[in-house]
């Protein structure tokens, strides 16, 4: 729980004239989950995508495990890597997004083989192995020759966790991942998320879900106006904030 899984300094990214990030530092340890949160428009979800490269930083540094996101630095000078060297790095990072993003023409199975096999040229017998292994896990060992569409919102969120954990990702990013799902089926995809926290995955998690960071969180973020206003303790930034405009935004949502 000491080395660093990522660690930005002093990120800013733009989308033309709007400036979504303002110097982002934070770190996150390995094996550690940060939850991070705050109003629509704080560059959460910007954030995250730097992280995997989606979208390129205009400033500051981003490492994910000791290593420069995006770029290569020859000196003073930062070098801009390959499209495939960007997407191997990408690879070891497991993303699961609002929308769950499964190929509707596969069943389930295919869903969590595809990558592994076509992309990291694991033999189909193991990939099978290791999909039935994490569909068993996240509850769905009985949905493997389903397709999505015969399945719930809840359902195809869990798939499309075993599907980035079939790539054996050093890191999880989740964006708002139950924020599209009916109220009743989001307490199973918050269950897989703890199990993977029970396990050391280290997560990024964007979130609304406050029992979710209370309990699964070793850290939390709050973010407004492209900047980190508080971090600290999950519980004691829910039960003391420091800084108004984080008292303010929980006296909303709690």
């Amino acid at each position: 729980m000491t080395e660093s899984m990522v660690r930005a300094e002093g990120v800013h990214k733009r989308f033309g004239r709007l400036e979504v990030l303002k110097g982002i530092s934070l770190d996150v340890r390995a094996g550690e989950v940060m939850c991070l949160l705050g109003p629509s428009g704080s560059g959460k979800s910007t954030f995250l995508r730097c992280i995997n490269h989606l979208e390129k930083i205009d400033a500051g540094r981003l490492y994910v495990d000791g290593e420069l996101v995006g770029y290569r630095q020859a000196g003073d000078t930062l070098h801009e890597l390959r499209d495939g060297d960007v997407c191997r790095k990408r690879a070891e990072i497991g993303m699961v997004f609002q929308r769950f993003n499964l190929f509707p023409h596969m069943t389930v199975l295919e869903n969590v083989t595809e990558a592994p096999v076509g992309v990291k040229g694991v033999r189909r017998a193991d990939a099978i192995a290791r999909a039935e292994e994490l569909l068993a896990r996240v509850g769905l060992q009985d949905k493997l020759r389903n397709y999505p569409a015969q399945l719930s919102g809840g359902q195809q969120q869990r798939v499309a966790i075993a599907r980035a954990l079939a790539m054996d990702p050093k890191l999880m990013l989740f964006d708002e991942p139950t924020s599209a799902l009916d109220p009743e089926l989001v307490g199973d995809v918050l269950d897989a998320m703890r199990q993977l926290a029970a396990d050391g995955m280290t997560m990024v998690v964007v979130t609304h879900e406050i029992g979710f960071a209370r309990e699964a969180g070793d850290t939390l973020v709050f973010m407004d106006g492209g900047v980190v206003v508080e971090s600290g303790n999950p519980r004691d930034v829910l039960a003391n904030p420091r800084h108004e405009r984080t008292r303010s935004f929980l006296s909303k949502v709690l």
